[in-house]
């Protein structure tokens, strides 16, 4: 690993490390997905190994994240027995000024939504890498889709300005998300103008199951530095 690599993986650290001190005794946590959350969820379990947590249950948001939390001995529930949520700790690919996000490069986009909007607030964590003027300007914006026809979609997102490509793995087969559907990965040349609107199109879409856009739900974003400093940015108008 590279200078740039181990500067990013401190940075992870740093920032998974700070993530887990918000959370408190007794609280319902969703837990989410990656490489960032790796690091929370073992500064998690040490908190919890260590007594510095109780009466603490998560609600993960993919097949890897329920695997690693048992690994590590955090204590897992779900939904239907705790429809509310009192913190989801989750990553993101993007995080515009308004602190809206793109999230699912690592396919768990459905899940992740649906623990988010369960809960009272939603920590992200990311790096400075993270932090762009427009959506879509690094990342493409992940589309869930059904197998079922699923290339129709294509002519449609390309419609709006968008060049749909259909995920695969890195052996060339078809990429299949933990909900057994697919993911169509959208590319704007010059960022997603109208986030909202571009989201509003995708749901009206019979096929279209979700979309990685996660629109005003981040209560907090924690930015994880180089040098390991945290800073926590909050929305704007606190309306959120």
């Amino acid at each position: 690993m590279g200078d740039c690599g181990l500067e990013a993986e401190k940075s992870k650290e740093a920032v998974g490390r700070e993530a887990a001190m918000l959370v408190q005794s007794g609280m319902r946590l969703g837990l989410g997905t990656g490489s960032t959350v790796a690091h929370f969820l073992l500064s998690l379990s040490e908190r919890i190994e260590n007594g510095g947590l109780t009466d603490i249950l998560g609600v993960p948001s993919s097949i890897w994240t329920e695997k690693r939390a048992l690994e590590l001995g955090i204590p897992l529930t779900s939904l239907a027995e705790n429809p509310v949520l009192d913190l989801t700790i989750d990553g993101a690919d993007e995080v515009d000024p308004n602190m809206n996000l793109v999230k699912g490069l690592g396919g768990a986009l459905l899940r992740e939504k649906i623990i988010a909007q369960a809960s009272r607030r939603l920590a992200i964590m990311v790096d400075e890498s993270k932090l762009v003027e427009n959506l879509g300007t690094k990342s493409p914006v992940p589309v869930e889709v059904v197998p079922f026809e699923w290339d129709i979609h294509l002519g449609f997102i390309d419609s709006m300005q968008a060049d749909a490509k259909l995920r695969v793995t890195s052996e060339g087969n078809t990429l299949v998300t933990d909900n057994g559907n697919f993911i169509l990965d959208c590319f704007f040349e010059d960022g997603l103008q109208y986030p909202e609107e571009f989201e509003q199109r995708l749901a009206s879409r019979a096929g279209i199951v979700e979309s990685g856009l996660f629109i005003q739900m981040a209560t907090e974003v924690l930015v994880g530095k180089v040098n390991g400093v945290v800073s926590t940015l909050y929305p704007k108008h606190g309306d959120l």
